[in-house]
């Protein structure tokens, strides 16, 4: 079983439109609404691939009850904390050119009951986790080592955690040693205050991240594929995407495939990058079932492309 954990998460709707002008009426082609967070959405795509999932997260008003019925619905168990203050709702215009514009609310602030009460959430429910997935910004009231608590007190049962998230939470979590750190390639170069150019970058920087603690690094790197750094080495991954409808929870997707094939290894790493590829093919943030994934496009390698310049530079 994976454990989410999404201390943020939100009511996101999304809608495809022909083109966005401003000051103009946008009619759109499509809308979907499905319940978002970073660790809901690999809840979700674990959901998809027919594994047992248990998403704990803060749930407050009106939009946090469709959250917890529109999970339910996916099949997916829902362990909601109480809050005073009312769930997020987000939303997210695609563009047919594939540039998706999204307007993210703050949302609640938790007091410090509900902060313990959430961390407690956790503990009642890793009993039967082979990995707690911990994922996404950190809501209004939890400071920066609100994640670094949470994992001391996993590893102190035993189980499994891979991090999800950015910026002080990051650098404060890895003090505790997470087991896998997911960061997309704008996270890395934050993490370690330069700017990378190329996959070779990339690599030295995951490393760095291996100094500071991590077990682990599965970094996203967009169109230029994946990478996974840990102490016996690095391997890429790249697939083969023709048409991209929307990037939406793709590293969420990567992060779900990584741990439903064990999390560790070259093996493991193709299973993200083909969930990954599969989430890009696919309208808003629908998440693949396995009938959507397509492993001859994925190639993994040891010999990892220092050289090749990425698509999209970080500064």
């Amino acid at each position: 079983m994976i454990l989410t954990v999404t201390p943020n998460p939100s009511l996101d709707r999304t809608y495809e439109v022909p083109s966005l002008d401003r000051g103009e009426v946008i009619r759109a082609t499509g809308e979907r609404m499905d319940p978002g967070g970073k660790g809901v959405n690999v809840s979700r795509a674990v959901a998809a691939a027919g594994q047992r999932t248990v998403a704990v997260l803060p749930l407050g008003g009106a939009p946090g009850a469709l959250v917890a019925s529109l999970l339910d619905a996916q099949g997916i168990e829902v362990a909601p904390v109480p809050v005073a203050g009312a769930t997020r709702s987000n939303i997210a215009l695609a563009e047919a050119d594939g540039v998706l514009t999204k307007i993210n609310a703050p949302g609640p602030e938790l007091t410090a009951a509900e902060q313990e009460l959430l961390l407690e959430m956790v503990r009642q429910q890793s009993r039967d986790a082979d990995w707690i997935a911990c994922c996404g910004s950190l809501p209004r009231g939890l400071a920066p080592s609100w994640y670094a608590e949470l994992v001391a007190r996993a590893h102190a049962v035993g189980v499994r955690i891979a991090l999800d998230t950015s910026g002080p939470a990051l650098i404060e979590a890895l003090r505790e040693r997470p087991d896998v750190v997911k960061p997309n390639a704008e996270e890395l170069a934050e993490a370690v205050s330069r700017p990378l150019a190329t996959v070779g970058d990339a690599v030295k920087a995951a490393e760095e991240l291996l100094e500071l603690g991590a077990g682990a690094v599965l970094a996203s790197l967009g169109a230029d594929g994946q990478l996974l750094v840990d102490a016996s080495g690095a391997w890429y991954g790249s697939a083969r995407v023709d048409v991209v409808r929307s990037n939406v929870g793709a590293g969420d997707s990567s992060l779900a495939g990584f741990l439903i094939a064990g999390g560790h290894g070259p093996e493991a790493l193709a299973s993200a990058v083909a969930h990954g590829a599969a989430a890009v093919r696919l309208p808003g943030s629908v998440m693949p079932t396995p009938a959507d994934l397509d492993p001859a496009a994925v190639t993994v390698t040891a010999d990892v492309p220092v050289d090749l310049v990425l698509t999209e530079p970080v500064a």
